[in-house]
C-alpha cells in the first residue's frame, strides 16, 4: 500500500499548495457563518474565542497531516492515509461518504457565489441556480484543461481575497470607534450545546484544508513542500479569521451580526457607506469562486486514487492524454455537485458536510498515532510538534464535537452516520464482484 501513483505530474509547489489551501479554506463560511455564531455564544468575547478555538483545533490536523503527506506523499489525501493505517475497508469507506458529500461542499459555495452576485446585480435573483449551476461546470473545464491553469488562478484568486479581506479588516477598525456593544446582554452564558453547534459553524469557515492533502501527489518535493503548504496556509487562515472578525465586532453589535445575512457587506456599509458594502461583496464573489476552483482542483483526486486501487469505477482513474489531468473524477464530482445545486439549501448542504467529514478527520489522527505505534521504523520527514499531545486534543475536540451533534442535532447525527455505515455492505459487494471478475479474467488468460 505505499505505492506512489505516477500517472499525475509532480507541478506544483509548497507555494502553491499554500496558496490552494488559502484558496479553498477561504471561501462562502467567512461571509456566512459569523452572524450564526455570534447568535450561539453572545458576547464579543465569546465570538473571538470560538473562532479562536476553532483555528487551534483546525491547527491541530494541519500540523498531524502535515505528517501524513510527508510519509505518503501520493493523490487521495485522507483515504490514503486511513488505508496505510487500517486497510482498505477504512479507505473505501471515507472514499464512499466523500463521493455522495464532497460535492455538496462545492454546491454549498457555489450558492453563496450566486446569492453574492444577486446582491451586486439584483437581476440575477432569480438565477441562483443558475449562476451556482455555471460556475460550477466553469472551474471544471479549468481544471480538466491544466493544473498548471489552475494553481495559477488560484494565486491570482488568493492574493485578491487575502488582500481584500485584509484591507476590509483594517479599514473597519480605523473607521470605527472601538467594538460596539449595544443591545448585548452582558449575562448572556451560552449553553454548552450551543458552544458545540457555534464550534461546528466556525469549523466550516476552516474547511478545506484535508481537501488540500489530496494533491500531494502532485506536489514537487513532498517531504518539505507537503508540511509547508498545509501549515503555512492554515496559519494565514486562521490569523485572518479573527482580524476580520475583530473588525465585524468592531462596526456592529453582536445582534446586528447576528441577524445579518451578510455580515461583511453590513459592516462595511457601516462604516463606509454603500461604496464599502459593494467593494465586499465583489470580494466575496472572488472569494466564493476562488474557493470553487480550489476544491475543483483537490477534491476529485480522491476518486482518482480509488479507482487506481480498483476500489471505484476504473475509468474515474483516466488521466487526460493531452492535459494530464483526472478528467473523469472531475466531470463526475461536477455533475454530482450540480445536482446538490437543484435539490439542497444552503444550510443544509453545510450541516451534513462538516459533520460526516470530521468522523474521518478524527479516526485519521488516530491512524497516525497508530502508525506511530505499529510502523515505528517508517521514514517521517516531518514529525508533528508536541506529539502525542497535539493529536490527542484533536481527536478528543473531534469527539467531543460529533457527541454535541448527536445531542443537539439528532436526526442529522443519525442520518450521518447510516450513511457511513451503509459503505461497509456495499464494499463487501464491491469487493466480492471484484474477486469474480479477476477469477473470470484468470480463467480466460488460463
Amino acid at each position: 500500500m505505499t505505492q506512489e501513483f505516477s500517472n499525475l505530474p509532480r507541478r506544483l509547489s509548497g507555494w502553491s499548495l499554500g496558496a490552494i489551501t488559502i484558496g479553498i479554506v477561504i471561501g462562502s463560511g467567512i461571509f456566512r457563518s459569523p452572524s450564526e455564531i455570534a447568535g450561539l455564544v453572545g458576547t464579543p468575547g465569546n465570538v473571538l474565542l470560538v473562532w479562536l478555538a476553532g483555528g487551534l483545533v483546525t491547527m491541530c490536523l494541519a500540523l498531524s497531516l502535515a505528517e501524513l503527506a510527508a510519509m505518503f506523499p501520493r493523490s487521495g489525501g485522507l483515504y490514503s492515509y486511513l488505508q496505510e493505517a487500517f486497510g482498505n475497508r477504512a479507505a473505501f469507506l471515507f472514499g464512499w461518504t466523500f463521493f455522495l458529500i464532497n460535492p455538496a461542499n462545492w454546491a454549498a459555495v457555489s450558492l453563496i457565489f450566486a446569492d453574492y452576485i444577486s446582491a451586486v446585480y439584483p437581476h440575477g435573483a432569480g438565477y441562483a441556480k443558475w449562476l451556482a449551476t455555471g460556475a460550477i461546470l466553469l472551474v471544471s473545464l479549468v481544471n480538466i484543461v491544466s493544473i498548471r491553469l489552475s494553481s495559477q488562478f488560484n494565486w491570482l484568486f488568493t492574493v485578491i481575497k487575502g488582500l481584500a479581506l485584509l484591507g476590509l479588516s483594517a479599514g473597519i477598525l480605523l473607521s470605527s470607534q472601538g467594538v460596539s456593544l449595544p443591545g448585548v446582554d452582558p449575562g448572556f452564558r451560552p449553553t454548552v450545546g450551543g458552544w458545540g453547534a457555534a464550534l461546528i459553524a466556525v469549523l466550516w469557515p476552516f474547511e478545506g484544508v484535508a481537501a488540500a492533502a489530496a494533491l500531494a501527489g502532485e506536489v514537487k518535493n513532498p517531504q518539505r513542500n507537503l508540511p509547508l503548504g498545509l501549515i503555512g496556509g492554515t496559519l494565514f487562515v486562521m490569523l485572518t479569521y479573527l482580524l476580520i472578525n475583530a473588525a465585524f465586532l468592531s462596526a456592529l453589535s453582536v445582534p446586528a451580526i447576528a441577524a445579518s445575512p451578510f455580515v461583511a457587506a453590513d459592516a462595511a456599509r457601516a462604516v463606509m457607506g454603500d461604496w464599502g458594502s459593494t467593494i465586499i461583496a465583489v470580494a466575496a464573489i472572488i472569494a466564493t469562486f476562488g474557493a470553487l476552483l480550489a476544491g475543483g482542483t483537490c477534491d476529485p483526486r480522491v476518486l482518482f486514487a480509488m479507482a487506481e486501487d480498483r476500489l471505484f469505477f476504473s475509468k474515474v482513474g483516466a488521466v487526460h492524454h493531452r492535459f494530464q489531468t483526472p478528467h473523469v473524477a472531475i466531470i463526475v464530482t461536477a455533475l454530482l455537485a450540480v445536482a446538490y445545486v437543484w435539490v439542497r439549501t444552503f444550510e443544509e448542504l453545510a450541516a451534513q458536510f462538516v459533520l460526516r467529514m470530521w468522523v474521518f478527520y478524527g479516526w485519521c489522527v488516530i491512524g497516525l498515532i497508530k502508525l506511530r505505534i505499529s510502523r515505528p521504523d517508517l521514514p517521517r520527514p516531518y514529525k508533528v510538534p508536541l506529539y502525542p499531545f497535539l493529536p490527542v486534543i484533536f481527536v478528543l475536540a473531534s469527539g467531543a464535537l460529533l457527541a454535541n451533534a448527536f445531542v443537539e442535532m439528532p436526526v442529522t447525527s443519525l442520518a450521518n452516520l447510516v450513511v457511513i455505515l451503509l459503505g461497509l455492505p456495499i464494499y463487501w459487494l464491491w469487493v466480492s464482484a471484484r474477486g469474480k471478475q479477476d477469477s473470470g479474467a484468470a480463467d480466460r488468460s488460463g
